[in-house]
């Protein structure tokens, strides 16, 4: 039990601060904030970033591994760096991806990277000039908490993090708890494979993301607001920073807190990101409780997606119903993020329910022979390219067997070994299991181990138990990055048969 005068929301900003885990920077920040030191060495050896020292860092994502990521390694470290190979850099569309010893990006990509061009009739409109007017927060002080959930209802909106749970529920549900301390808390800690149109929201429309989240606070009645941004995002959190001082004669009614992420994917699950903005290791609370009841230091907590608060202003300015009828099979438009072997990997805000045919035609087109995609990151498992004209949504892909999930695409031609895909993306999710539930630590190192066997031996009943482990995963682990980490595998096992047979 700690002591009441402890301070350790303040652990991890510290060691991040003076440079990392050591046992000089342990003792200090031990001094500073009373967490006793065995706290702050099992709370900072936590993530990645806090491992003190120069180096490179390589992503070897999916997108990027396709691209030449294990090249560019080699190459870097023949150069004489020294070169940390990483899960995720959320920079897929600049494939092979890397960032340099102060985190700035590596541009190797030979590609030309695109969002939709500007068109003032789309919700979010990446393209579209910043606007800190702020009408539609004008608007809605006029109109009230109340009819304010009414037109989000109406609008259809789920949220856009992955999970798809309907927004208005969550609103509704923080603004009817009797604790009068509430949070809205941005989770901005983008780090699903693929994924990167929260990264170029906050670049290029931070005016929408920082209204929107105005709006839901004026809702739930919070005081203070919170991004919590990844932490290798240093020029996305700079232009949210200059965003909100140019919108601050609109927002003063509110205390606005910047929280940096420090390395660690599982952050993006909504209690793990709390465990860490309490200074604690990122790992997921069992539910329920849920967040809009106990949340950030146990009060009602909104917690919301970039992508979700950005579409906020549009549904107040426009009304719910304009908002729902830019989707075709679901409600709005999304940003779709695409990597991999196409033309011109970016993000485009496309109606919900659109096609990877038709995504893939506004980016330029197919590279090679189209064989495969992932529809929505790491955690979507794979598809065969004959379901190209299957609406990417969230019911659709579910009736599938996969998720739409964060809408981080990936397509595959025939040049990759869909063995080896499985295999690196189950690499990811072993680095990336927070190691607290036992389905999830032993599994994600079981399936991994296993297809690294099949891929030396070629003999394919080194994945005999692959469905019965996968099945225990998801039904045993307690939050969803357990429950789909075997999903790469076994899909490519169901979709791709002939890439698992005797080699």
């Amino acid at each position: 039990m700690l002591k009441k005068t402890a301070d350790r929301e303040h652990v991890l900003p510290l060691l991040e601060e003076l440079g990392g885990v050591t046992e000089e920077n342990v003792r200090r920040v031990s001094r500073q904030t009373g967490v006793p030191e065995a706290e702050i060495w099992g709370a900072g050896t936590f993530y990645t970033l806090l491992k003190g020292g120069p180096r490179v860092r390589v992503c070897n994502g999916l997108s990027c591994r396709i691209m030449g990521s294990d090249q560019l390694a080699a190459d870097l470290r023949a150069k004489g760096k020294e070169v940390e190979e990483v899960s995720c850099l959320g920079q897929c569309d600049r494939a092979p991806a890397a960032l340099d010893e102060s985190l700035k990006v590596f541009d190797t990509s030979r590609r030309q990277r695109s969002i939709t061009p500007a068109d003032d009739k789309l919700p979010i409109n990446l393209g579209g000039k910043r606007d800190f007017s702020f009408g539609a927060l004008k608007q809605a002080r006029a109109m009230g908490a109340e009819a304010i959930i009414k037109a989000l209802e109406a609008s259809g909106l789920q949220g856009r993090g992955g999970a798809g749970f309907p927004a208005h529920i969550k609103w509704k549900g923080v603004a009817g708890q009797k604790d009068p301390v509430r949070y809205v808390i941005c989770n901005a800690d983008e780090a699903e494979p693929a994924t990167f149109k929260d990264r170029e929201t906050m670049l290029r429309r931070a005016d929408k993301l920082i209204e929107g989240m105005a709006i839901a606070a004026l809702v739930v009645g919070a005081k203070d607001i919170y991004f919590y941004i990844r932490g290798e995002f240093n020029a996305e959190a700079e232009a949210v920073q200059q965003a909100l001082k140019q919108a601050a004669p609109h927002v003063q009614d509110w205390n606005w807190h910047f929280h940096r992420g420090h390395g660690a994917y599982i952050c993006g699950e909504e209690t793990a990101l709390l465990e860490s903005m309490e200074g604690k290791r990122g790992m997921p609370r069992l539910k329920p409780p849920f967040p809009f009841e106990v949340g950030f230091r146990g009060k009602p907590t909104l917690i919301s997606n970039v992508e979700t608060f950005a579409c906020v202003p549009y549904i107040i300015s426009h009304g719910g119903e304009a908002f729902k009828a830019h989707g075709r099979t679901e409600a709005g438009s999304k940003l779709y993020c695409i990597s991999g072997h196409v033309k011109k990997p970016g993000v485009y805000e496309l109606p919900l329910g659109a096609t990877l045919e038709e995504l893939v035609q506004v980016a330029g087109g197919y590279e090679g022979n189209p064989m495969a995609f992932s529809p929505g990151g790491a955690s979507s498992g794979f598809l065969p390219i004959e379901k190209r004209n299957l609406p990417l949504d969230f019911k659709g892909l579910a009736k599938e067997g996969s998720m739409l999930g964060s809408a981080g695409v990936v397509v595959l031609n025939d040049t990759v070994d869909m063995a080896k895909a499985a295999q690196w993306q189950l690499e990811f999710f072993e680095d990336e299991s927070c190691g607290q539930c036992a389905p999830c630590r032993i599994g994600t190192r079981y399936l991994h181990n296993q297809v690294g066997k099949y891929l030396k031996s070629g003999d394919p009943g080194a994945l005999k138990h692959a469905n019965d482990v996968g099945w225990e995963m998801e039904e045993g682990s307690i939050c969803g990055l357990g429950m789909v980490a075997h999903k790469p595998l076994v899909d490519a096992m169901k979709h791709f048969p002939k890439a698992f047979e005797k080699r």
